[in-house]
């Protein structure tokens, strides 16, 4: 009798400890979910009052601003289903990338770009244009710019897109918007990259690469996984 009275005891001592495991895990996790929403929620807002206070003087300025309230709204749309830390994390990185553009237009207008941001995913290794380079490419004019020009009113902060380096700076058009909703480089953006960046000091190899994953000119029908890493956080 006390023998089953030891084990009983055992088994609701050994329950016991586990619904409390639980219980401290799932505590946990809510406390985590609630702090990386709220850091999210803090870079929303941010980039938000500054989409709403700006004005753009010229082409750059106006074409950074566009880009950076489209940011806004993408990120507030991820703060609204965010359920995971995972997804909070997104949401702060669309917000910073946000905030990148924001800098991009106050630099384009002449004014002072603020504190620095932290480091998107992929952007320190993307390189960055570090000369003006202005080539023909099937009979279209590619420009590629370190600073807002006329002719460059396109800004990307650098980072990886469709498995493909993109680096920082100014260009003519925006032609890595296709693989960055498609998720794959066509032949044509290949050629473009070719001719932008060879050479150029500052620019990694592969974002000038004539194949990409040892297929000439890229995939054209296939959807390559985007890059999504993490980054550190800061104050702006």
């Amino acid at each position: 009798m006390e023998a089953l009275i030891v084990i009983v005891l055992a088994a609701l001592v050994i329950v016991g400890g586990l619904w409390w495991a639980r219980r401290a895990a799932a505590a946990k996790h809510r406390r985590e979910l609630d702090d990386a929403r709220a850091e999210a929620r803090r870079w929303v807002e941010r980039l938000g009052g500054q989409v709403l206070t700006l004005t753009g003087t010229n082409d750059a300025a106006r074409q950074a601003l566009a880009d950076a309230s489209e940011r806004h709204q993408a990120a507030l749309s991820q703060l609204d289903q965010t359920t995971t830390t995972t997804r909070a994390e997104l949401t702060t990185g669309t917000a910073l990338e946000g905030l990148y553009y924001i800098r991009a237009a106050r630099t384009a207008m002449d004014l002072d770009p603020g504190p620095e941001l932290p480091e998107l995913a992929g952007r320190r290794g993307a390189g960055q244009v570090t000369e003006y380079r202005d080539v023909e490419v099937d009979g279209e004019r590619e420009v590629a710019s370190p600073t807002p020009t006329e002719r460059t009113p396109y800004y990307y902060p650098g980072g990886p897109v469709a498995g493909r380096p993109v680096p920082e700076g100014w260009y003519s058009r925006a032609w890595w918007q296709p693989a960055l909703v498609a998720g794959a480089w066509g032949l044509g953006t290949l050629a473009v990259t070719s001719a932008l960046f060879s050479g150029m000091a500052g620019v990694p190899a592969e974002a000038h690469a004539d194949d990409l994953d040892g297929t000439p000119g890229g995939d054209e029908g296939g959807l390559d996984d985007l890059d999504f890493g993490g980054f550190d956080f800061g104050g702006f």
